[in-house]
């Protein structure tokens, strides 16, 4: 680290600019955390700067803190780390003294560079290729990937042992799972792929969901430490493996009742990037994006009570009730919507004072009109205080934001909540309902390309993305000239939209030059009922605000022989 002395002043400086610009000065705990780790350096006082320090001075957590069980200094590091990466990128481009945060540490580093030098980049990482059917090239690759993953879960029920599950208690209590350190099977060559500390980061990501139990359960003869404790309804084992110019990380997740293997994927890499540290970082939330998600592996145990004629009278949990909720989120359904309330409704009063629960429950009373007599003003007053009670009690929690988001979105307030996703996704980055919610709600505001990546994760590397995260796809596929994929993608995605989604497949249709979807969709947008009453780009103009869309829409419509009148007024 460069002698702070000489320049502290301009650290002092850039520290200040720092603390002000928006997207750190809207939290107060992002702005105590990096004044924090800037003053003792300062001070020369970097050996205090420790997980536990940080957690007990800033995080006001108690002295009983123990970083392993509780990642929030973790969690907070790499939001600021990220924040810092896009400060530098964007309005700090300018600045000659830089204040960074390395991965891996809490003592920051200032750095000199040349005025208008932009932050260095990591250069793109390759398509993720994913083998879920276990089709790799090589078939004796594959052999030996599952004749190591069944040894590696034969060792880890050897260790855990059976708990009850997830037909009987299991399936409405949140799923347990335990990571343990992947085998990196490089060998003792010059530059190993990064391999350690895998398990830590997927500890660190998982926990974020609130909705799963995650452990670490360490790695080789470390795993007899927790034979003892409770044992998790799951366990994830993988291997690290050069495979020429790519290192494929494989993951395996074991049943602990069963011993079976109910989930794998691979993850490919570039050799060169599988030898940095920030590769991890990438892999667990990779795999995070799948085992995080709603549709997961973790709760499928679940989503089929529910989908099932069991009863679930007198083992109503909070995690059902969050289930209930995301097949809510999938379907947008007032039955869902009926149902999950319900549930919440049937929870004790405790439970229901738990920030997950007040945000969940506060995203039913402001979304859903058909539930309950209260006034639509009413209901927003309601369901505001929920959330930002919630927001008191845990204010790194991604899914309490993501609602505040949804709050303010259905309010009209896009601004808002725009903030309010994007620190739900950096609190989150695999909470893939916030994702494409964010990536939708850019894309409607005319930023497409910052909604790509974000709207790819969701719709791509999630499972069975439900047809509302098509929205954005659909908008890429039409600028990429990729039509057919934009009338795929319309179609699904007019399921859960009838107004945007059938425009949308019809601008796709006249494309492709594909009458006959055009014909078909035609016919629903005139049929819609906000339309009939406002006019049809009125109405839009309510949700969207990309100019350069609205005129492709109205030109688009008039081609396929709306009258333009409807355009503009009611019909």
């Amino acid at each position: 680290m460069t002698d702070p002395a000489p320049q502290r002043e301009a650290i002092l400086a850039a520290l200040e600019r720092l603390l002000a610009w928006p997207e750190i000065s809207r939290s107060p705990q992002l702005g105590r955390f990096l004044d924090y780790i800037v003053q003792r350096t300062l001070e020369g006082n970097e050996g205090a700067i420790k997980a536990y320090s940080i957690a007990v001075d800033v995080f006001g957590r108690t002295a009983d803190f123990d970083p392993q069980a509780d990642p929030i200094v973790r969690v907070q590091a790499r939001r600021l780390r990220s924040l810092l990466g896009d400060y530098y990128r964007g309005p700090g481009q300018g600045e000659a003294l830089r204040i960074q945060l390395p991965v891996g540490r809490y003592v920051p580093d200032f750095a000199m560079v040349e005025p208008g030098q932009p932050e260095p980049v990591a250069p793109p990482a390759a398509r993720p290729r994913w083998f879920g059917s276990w089709s790799f090239g090589a078939s004796w690759f594959a052999l030996a990937v599952i004749a190591l993953g069944l040894a590696m879960a034969a060792y880890a029920m050897s260790a855990w042992g059976p708990r009850l599950g997830p037909g009987a208690a299991g399936a409405i209590q949140r799923p347990t799972i335990t990571i343990v350190e992947f085998q990196n099977l490089a060998g003792a060559t010059a530059a190993p792929p990064q391999a350690a500390g895998l398990a830590i980061e997927l500890v660190t990501d998982l926990g974020q969901f609130g909705n799963i139990g995650v452990r670490y359960g360490g790695g080789g003869e470390a795993n007899v430490a927790v034979a003892g404790l409770p044992t998790s309804d799951y366990v994830l084992t993988g291997i690290v493996r050069p495979d020429g110019e790519v290192v494929q990380y494989s993951a395996i997740l074991t049943d602990s009742l069963t011993s079976t293997v109910v989930w794998n994927q691979t993850f490919a890499v570039p050799a060169a990037e599988a030898l940095q540290s920030g590769v991890l970082d990438k892999v667990s939330k990779s795999l995070s994006l799948v085992l995080g998600s709603p549709r997961g592996p973790l709760h499928a145990a679940a989503r089929q009570v529910l989908a099932s004629s069991q009863s679930i009278d007198g083992r109503i949990s909070p995690y059902l009730c969050r289930v209930l909720f995301d097949l809510y989120r999938e379907t947008g359904g007032a039955g869902e919507a009926v149902r999950a309330s319900a549930c919440y409704a049937a929870l004790s009063e405790d439970e229901r004072a738990s920030p997950p629960v007040l945000a969940a429950m506060a995203s039913l009373l402001a979304e859903q009109v058909g539930i309950g007599e209260t006034a639509p003003e009413d209901r927003f007053a309601l369901a505001s205080e929920d959330i930002r009670r919630a927001i008191g009690i845990d204010p790194i929690s991604s899914f309490v934001w993501e609602q505040q988001a949804r709050l303010h979105e259905t309010l009209g307030e896009r601004a808002a909540a725009r903030a309010e996703f994007s620190s739900a996704v950096q609190l989150n980055g695999a909470n893939v309902d916030a994702l494409a919610a964010y990536a939708w709600l850019l894309a409607l505001g005319g930023n497409l390309a910052d909604a790509e990546a974000m709207a790819r994760d969701a719709a791509e590397a999630s499972p069975s993305p439900p047809p509302w995260y098509l929205g954005v796809p659909a908008l890429l596929a039409l600028r990429d000239g990729d039509f057919a994929r934009a009338i795929a993608c319309a179609e699904l995605y007019a399921q859960a939209d009838h107004e945007l989604g059938p425009i949308l497949a019809i601008l796709a249709g006249q494309r492709a030059g594909d009458s006959a979807v055009v014909n078909r969709y035609l016919p629903q947008v005139l049929d819609v009922t906000a339309f009939r009453a406002k006019g049809v780009l009125p109405r839009l103009r309510e949700r969207v605000g990309d100019d350069q869309l609205l005129d492709a829409i109205r030109t688009g419509l008039i081609q396929a022989g709306v009258p333009p009148m409807a355009l503009v007024r009611g019909f």
